[in-house]
């Protein structure tokens, strides 16, 4: 039943931001209901997934994969609703960091008599909303830093030429990046060197999941020019850390770092990478004078060098993409 409630979740990750994309199932006698975030200021999971299963509810399981509100917000609080509606016990996979939530939702339905049981599918669950919970820990968003790659690690020719590395897969695949963020963010040198969009334009959800209605929020750091296409765009400067506390205070969740070389040394160095995307092509620029990755002084000994955990390698047409977070 976790396992629908995680796929449900997952339906509605492009819709939901700044709320937690979350997925319930409502388990009565066999029958199954679903239910699935709606967009800010629609119902919560439970109560769309409540709804489905209307008078069926009554002495049913419900699953979530967040621990249920407990407050007045845009929407009344979930744990009257599940009250109300007879659920007899409750599976949680996480408890909600939310000081507005963080297990009062729980004690809630633990005061009218529910049974809950928390931790089901929680590695799942919490590996899904990553993004949010460090968010509501922290107040920070995400930072995921894409890059993409030459075999010897280079992003642009001599000529500061980089279109196209990568093949058309896994260019719609930084779309569905895009697509996934709440902002997307490059430095104002690449804003006048390939003078990018930045927009999610090559990519289309799977069938099942909502699409996205807007565009990311973009942002460049320093002053773009005016013509330039990545307009409208937030242009800041200032230390990162500030600049990613402004953006948590925004509703940023999880913001797209694309570069270029500076921007991603930066963000490298100071350690503000959550998760990193690497898109490898199969080709060499076979010398040293192309762009690198990173700019400014690399790792002085073997023993200092950087080393993460890879999570995932997936194929992209004749692409690679490698994720990995830090160790």
């Amino acid at each position: 039943m976790m396992d629908l409630a995680l796929e449900a979740a997952r339906s509605c990750r492009l819709v939901t931001s700044p709320n937690p994309w979350v997925g319930s199932v409502v388990d009565s006698g066999g029958q199954t209901f679903l239910g699935a975030t709606s967009p800010p200021g629609g119902n919560h999971a439970e109560i769309n997934a409540l709804e489905a299963a209307g008078p069926r509810a009554e002495g049913a399981d419900l699953y979530t994969t967040l621990e249920p509100c407990d407050h007045q917000g845009r929407t009344g609080p979930c744990t009257d609703t599940i009250i109300a509606a007879g659920i007899t016990r409750v599976f949680v996979a996480v408890e909600d960091p939310d000081p507005a939530v963080s297990g009062k939702g729980i004690a809630a339905l633990q005061r009218a008599g529910l049974n809950v049981e928390t931790g089901v599918r929680a590695a799942e669950a919490a590996e899904l909303l990553a993004p949010y919970l460090k968010h509501r820990r922290t107040g920070l968003p995400w930072v995921v830093l894409k890059l993409a790659a030459t075999l010897d690690g280079r992003i642009a020719a001599p000529d500061a030429t980089s279109r196209w590395i990568t093949g058309v897969e896994a260019r719609a695949d930084v779309h569905r990046l895009r697509a996934e963020s709440d902002a997307v963010l490059v430095g104002a040198g690449t804003v006048r060197a390939d003078d990018p969009a930045l927009t999610v334009r090559d990519w289309q959800p799977p069938a099942g999941m909502t699409p996205r209605t807007t565009q990311p929020l973009r942002v460049v750091l320093g002053t773009a020019p005016p013509e330039a296409r990545v307009h409208p765009a937030m242009e800041m400067d200032g230390p990162l850390e500030q600049v990613l506390a402004e953006l948590g205070e925004r509703g940023v969740v999880q913001l797209l770092v694309e570069g270029g070389a500076a921007t991603a040394a930066a963000f490298h160095r100071a350690g503000l990478v959550d998760h990193y995307t690497v898109y490898l092509a199969p080709a060499f620029s076979g010398g040293n004078d192309a762009h690198p990755m990173f700019t400014g002084p690399a790792t002085p000994t073997i023993d200092d060098l950087w080393r993460g955990e890879i999570c995932d390698v997936t194929r992209l047409g004749p692409d690679l993409r490698i994720d990995l977070r830090p160790g």
